[in-house]
């Protein structure tokens, strides 16, 4: 499919009674409200108990910032090799470049810029965040251009996305990236973009693979039994964490937070299965209440118990 928007020009963009401003247009191609994402970048920051630290602070959250301006980058090449696909799409027609509203060669030059700024900036972070970063930025032009094709595959190449954002927080600050950081980040990003998956499937329903060749590959039932996999060991995998990860406190307190981890992903399986939502992760994040206030106490809990530790 990318392939055939390179070849040809693509399809008109959908008519539309105001177009956005130039500024505007190039801000919400960037996907601002995605960059939540990045907030993976943090995650070791947070573990390796440094986050009242000036320095790594100022690091981790450069790291953050670089990974938001190459996510951004990311996404323009991404609206623009699916430009036509988006534009059949009922949501993904509204993009800036799909909807005209962006010309591509600007676009293509914006993403260009973003990267090579991103880099030179993350060198001078710590060179090693760059060689993260630029590792990221392949992956995903791999997915674009053929990984996201491939059964399978294509959900593992979104989770590879995270565990590169949570060894950038690493290496940004200068820590060992704990095996249990990769696990659990894996298992959750994959829980994601399952969901997703299934979310794209309902909404588009006998259309699906006309929009996205791989969809075709896929059946809600098929991803429902993937789903239920990766809950259960996403589950399994933080709890045994919690009791045997060597920084965290002896007495076993951690424990204490696996509650709310049962919870909100017990509340996202109720959004995806009952509301037909998960098409958009980000988008829950920041208009569920119930879920971004589970997210909040498990963030607030887990600072107590490792920063300030029950004697």
């Amino acid at each position: 499919m990318a392939r055939a928007t390179l070849t040809r020009p693509p399809a008109a963009p959908p008519p539309s009674a105001r177009r956005r401003p130039l500024p505007l247009a190039v801000l919400l191609a960037l996907r601002p409200r995605q960059w939540t994402k990045n907030v993976v970048v943090l995650a070791a920051l947070v573990f390796a108990r440094r986050i009242f630290e000036p320095v790594p602070f100022l690091q981790a959250l450069a790291a953050f910032g670089a990974f938001c301006a190459a996510s951004g980058a990311v996404y323009l090449v991404n609206d623009i090799l699916d430009v036509e696909q988006d534009r059949l799409h009922p949501r993904k027609r509204r993009r800036p470049i799909a909807a005209g509203d962006l010309p591509i060669p600007l676009a293509w030059a914006l993403a260009g810029a973003l990267a090579a700024g991103t880099l030179a900036f993350a060198y001078l972070v710590r060179p090693a965040l760059a060689a993260v970063i630029l590792a990221y930025i392949m992956v995903q032009l791999a997915y674009s251009l053929f990984l996201k094709h491939q059964v399978i595959l294509d959900v593992f190449t979104i989770a590879a996305g995270f565990v590169l954002r949570a060894a950038a927080g690493a290496v940004a600050i200068g820590v060992p990236v704990s095996p249990w950081l990769y696990v659990c980040t894996i298992l959750l990003a994959l829980f994601q973009a399952l969901a997703k998956r299934r979310a794209e499937i309902m909404l588009l329903a006998e259309s699906a693979g006309s929009h996205r060749r791989i969809l075709e590959e896929y059946s809600a039932t098929l991803l429902e039994e993937m789903i239920a996999v990766v809950t259960s060991s996403t589950v399994m995998a933080y709890s045994l964490y919690t009791f045997s990860a060597e920084n965290l406190p002896r007495n076993h307190s951690m424990m204490l937070t696996i509650p709310f981890v049962l919870y909100g992903i017990f509340r996202y399986l109720y959004l995806v299965y009952r509301k037909n939502e998960g098409g958009s992760p980000e988008q829950l994040l920041l208009t569920d209440l119930p879920l971004l206030a589970c997210i909040i106490l498990w963030g607030l809990a887990s600072i107590a118990i490792l920063y300030f530790p029950w004697r």
